[in-house]
């Protein structure tokens, strides 16, 4: 660059408007879209680190796509090239590739190629772009407005890691505002701007997460209003009214606002809230779109959503469409909100979609013949006997009579389920009567060898016994599975959370954390090293951004942990698995979490309850021991289960909930049971009596803690008694657990 390039360029930058002015160029100047560029995010790490993969950053005008390429510019120490789709060919495209290998073969410098607007490459285009983007000549990093999964070649979109943006929320544009009234350089700093509260409040809802709008908006009222004598330019309400006079709503006919607003209208009519349809409808009239295409769903939903509940749901849309077509706009718009209100309103039915069960049989299985008596007659009842056997129905009682209408080997397939709404619930006894009445005629014909027989039930042979350990192996995975998605679904995770685990082990919880988490990070600790190792050898063939980050140390000393990791890191959510149950001082840990907490997160804990366990003397008969051994026995077990001063068995549900209450969270208890089938194996039975010593480390066996309370001779024959009635036997065991989630209060 010359001089003269130089001074034009420096002129162009003071020329050019407020909003390319004050584009953010670090990340610490970067506003808003804190699910993916708050501290630990997977983009803000890789940006910080310059190892970026192709990425596509999709969301709606003035949200940031565009600033953080040129964020990414200024940090990366690769070759930065820059394209606009609308302006760039194929030409272009290649002349940039060239430049990326040339610099790669001699200077071993790797290429970031942005491309604005990438969605307006035609087909060839894209195409051009992909062989090098999968070689890694170039590392894409693409905007756009439109949804990339249906806009961009998905072979670009299946080697590009996808992160949306969303419109700015008003904090954000606040601050976008006073950044631009306090920078002297690119802003009005050098000006004596008054920005009144009610004309700033204005700026900032009308934008409507536009920072862009919202920067054009005061620069057009800082540049039109003149100073006073005094030199204040003085911005209110009346002004900011004319600088942005209309919201921008986001809404293209034919991309991803157009099909997600009509979801929304479409599912708020069909869960029957009124306030919601009309919203949505407001807001595609609002938008311009064309509402005989609102119509055409409507009358859609009237017989898919509202059915047979209100069978003259179709007649009264259809006479709301054709008033609004005699009328037209604007009037109009009171048929669209009629039609809209009733259907809103109106019983809800979804049995016609019997229609399509029936349609599927017909697609999977085998095409069956017309029941003889059921075929046309009027050609060759006589050769075939075709139609022979018929009842006409209109000759006997009530126009009905039990007769088969299927063919035979759909037989008591069931199609259609009246529900138990509006004018379905008037016919739905009915229905079932007559159903239950044909199959009856049915089983009594076939009875009678007048049908040819079919088989109506069948029951699978009992398995092997030895395959009773396969089975009983196969359950504790669906229990644990079952467990682990209780925590997940209750921790609410979402693509760009950051995630601690309290209590790793084996990964139950990290792994589907981290599966749930692409954009965020899940962070895994281990009471034991080698467990950390574990995970992390296993997390190998993970992209090295997307890895959870294993590490060991005791819970008591959970910040200075994080800190070595990553100073003032919190987190969307906090899970644990029997993290605290062997615990002395639960209530010490409890205390640390909540400040491990983003203002939004959520804690959520499973602990196993042993005070619910099942119990050994529940597993025999009264009558096998003698009432007063029974008696002693049953009293020295539940001792043992009150003992206070066992880390495991001194809590309650509620003395979790204690110290996190104490610290401002809200907190909910869910106490869950379930029983499993257990064989109580002989190496069970010496587990619970090996009469040994316990060391300091290890849990007194259950032989141990009986001798306390009864004499050497009670204890003997309660084990003899165990071992004769349970060894090898299945039994019903019964589990015990505490769910709590906590997160602060609204």
């Amino acid at each position: 660059m010359d001089l003269f390039d130089h001074a034009e360029r420096q002129r162009t930058d003071k020329e050019a408007p407020l909003a390319a002015r004050m584009r953010p160029r670090t990340l610490d100047e970067f506003v808003g879209q804190e699910h993916i560029m708050a501290p630990g995010r997977l983009l803000r790490r890789a940006i910080e680190a310059d190892r970026l993969a192709s990425l596509i950053f999709y969301g709606p005008p003035g949200t940031g796509k565009t600033t953080l390429a040129e964020v990414i510019a200024r940090r990366t120490e690769a070759n930065f090239t820059a394209l606009n789709a609308v302006l760039a060919g194929v030409k272009d495209i290649r002349e940039a590739i060239e430049e990326a290998r040339r610099r790669r073969g001699q200077f071993g410098q790797p290429t970031v190629l942005f491309i604005d607007e990438v969605h307006r490459f035609n087909k060839a285009q894209q195409d051009a772009l992909l062989p090098w983007v999968e070689k890694g000549t170039v590392i894409l990093v693409g905007a756009t407005t439109e949804n990339p999964y249906f806009e961009v070649n998905k072979a670009l979109v299946s080697r590009s890691r996808i992160f949306q943006l969303r419109p700015l929320e008003a904090r954000h544009l606040h601050q976008v505002l006073d950044a631009a009234l306090a920078d002297r350089d690119r802003g009005y700093g050098a000006f004596d701007v008054e920005l009144d509260a009610d004309a700033r409040d204005h700026l900032v809802n009308v934008a409507n997460g536009d920072a862009r709008s919202l920067l054009g908006a005061l620069e057009l009222a800082v540049e039109t209003t003149p100073p006073r004598p005094d030199g204040l330019i003085r911005i209110t309400l009346a002004v900011a009214e004319e600088s942005i006079q209309q919201r921008a709503v986001l809404y293209d006919k034919e991309g991803d606002a157009h099909f997600d607003t009509i979801s929304a209208f479409i599912k708020s009519l069909r869960g029957s809230d009124p306030d919601a349809s009309l919203y949505w409808l407001a807001r595609m009239v609002y938008a311009g779109e064309d509402p005989r295409f609102v119509f055409r769903r409507l009358v859609i939903f009237a017989s898919e959503d509202v059915g047979l509940a209100q069978p003259e749901a179709v007649a009264i849309v259809n006479a709301c469409a054709s008033a609004f077509d005699r009328v037209g706009l604007p009037e109009g718009r009171f048929h669209l909100a009629q039609a809209t209100l009733y259907l809103a309103t109106a019983r809800k039915s979804n049995s016609t979609m019997g229609f399509f069960d029936a349609l599927n049989a017909i697609k999977q299985e085998r095409e069956v013949d017309v029941p003889n008596h059921l075929k046309d007659g009027t050609r060759d009842k006589e050769g075939f006997g075709h139609g022979k056997g018929y009842m006409y129905p209109h000759a006997y009682r009530d126009h009905w009579v039990a007769q088969q209408y299927l063919p035979g080997d759909l037989q008591g397939r069931v199609f259609y389920n009246p529900s138990d709404q509006g004018y379905e619930a008037d016919v739905h006894d009915e229905v079932h009567r007559r159903r239950d009445a044909q199959i009856a005629a049915m089983v009594e014909r076939d009875s009678h060898g007048l049908a040819p027989e079919q088989i109506l039930t069948a029951s699978p042979n009992d398995p092997e016994l030895d395959r009773w350990l396969q089975r009983t192996m196969g359950d504790v995975g669906a229990q644990l599975g079952g467990l682990r998605d209780r925590v997940i679904e209750a921790a609410r995770l979402r693509r760009h959370h950051v995630v601690l685990d309290l209590h790793a082990g084996t990964g139950l919880l990290t792994w589907e954390a981290a599966r749930r988490t692409p954009e965020g990070g899940v962070y895994a600790r281990c009471a034991d090293p080698r467990d950390a190792q574990a995970i992390e050898q296993r997390a190998l063939a993970i992209d090295p951004l997307r890895r959870p980050v294993p590490f060991a140390g005791d819970l008591a000393a959970l910040p200075a942990l994080l800190h070595a990791l990553s100073p003032g890191l919190t987190f969307d959510a906090i899970v644990g698995r029997n993290a605290l149950v062997t615990l002395p001082d639960k209530a010490r840990v409890l205390e640390l979490l909540p400040t491990l907490l983003r203002p939004t997160g959520r804690l959520v804990l499973l602990e196993g309850w042993p005070q619910r366990t099942h119990r050994l003397y529940d597993l025999v008969p009264s009558h096998a021991v003698p009432a007063e051994l029974r008696a002693a026995w049953v009293e020295a077990e539940e001792t043992i289960y009150a003992n206070k001063d066992a880390p495991m068995l001194n809590w309650t549900p509620e003395t979790l909930a204690a110290p996190l209450r104490d610290a401002g969270l809200a907190v909910a208890l869910d106490e869950l049971g379930w029983t499993t089938q257990r064989r109580i194996t002989r190496g069970q039975l010496d587990a619970w009596f090996s009469h040994r010593t316990p060391g300091p480390e290890q849990r007194p066996d259950y032989a141990s803690q009986l001798r306390t309370h009864l004499s050497a001779s009670e204890v003997a024959t309660v084990e003899a008694t165990l071992r004769k009635l349970l060894t090898g036997e299945l039994v019903g065991w019964h589990s015990a657990a505490v769910l709590l989630v906590a997160e602060r209060p609204a």
